[in-house]
């Protein structure tokens, strides 16, 4: 006689209940969290909507490769929902200190970065902050400059958007 395969007893606790200490996925969810952060200030700011494709699938699979490493293995409801609001609760943190501290928001968020001040192209900053020539005349377009000597100054703004300063008309 064949033996029959019972189905695996469902079970509530494994359900809800992690299996990791609820401590350690708090402070795996923090590492995480840091790392990430400091990970994402070094490649530089840019906004969602100018993320290139493989920006994008970059950031996809960042969010992937870090699951295992904040749960720790665990699958459960009751562990997921524990990370997830460790990391509400650490960004919500984050928020209010680099609000309060001129510090914390220079090293968290940054300041605006010249990219053109004075129709003067500084290379050195384009390079340091990852735009593309492509990049910067798109926004310049955008922003209805033709060229270079339109904008007085382009500011790389802290959020990642781009502004343009258009240069005074000597026609007034």
């Amino acid at each position: 006689m064949l033996a029959q395969a019972t189905p695996a007893a469902f079970s509530w606790s494994t359900m809800f209940m992690p299996t990791v200490p609820w401590y350690e996925m708090v402070f795996r969810g923090i590492v995480v969290y840091i790392f990430l952060i400091v990970l994402i200030r070094i490649t530089g700011r840019r906004q969602v909507g100018m993320l290139a494709p493989f920006d994008f699938i970059l950031l996809l699979i960042l969010s992937n490769a870090v699951q295992n490493s904040m749960n720790g293995g665990d699958n459960s409801l009751g562990g997921g929902l524990l990370v997830a609001v460790t990391l509400v609760t650490l960004n919500w943190g984050v928020s209010i200190l680099s609000r309060r501290s001129k510090f914390i928001e220079n090293l968290l968020v940054g300041r605006p970065v010249f990219l053109v001040k004075d129709n003067y192209v500084l290379e050195k900053n384009m390079h340091h902050e990852k735009i593309t020539h492509h990049e910067l005349m798109a926004a310049l377009r955008a922003a209805g400059c033709a060229n270079i000597e339109h904008a007085r100054h382009v500011i790389l703004e802290t959020n990642g958007s781009i502004t343009v300063v258009h240069a005074q008309s000597d026609s007034a």
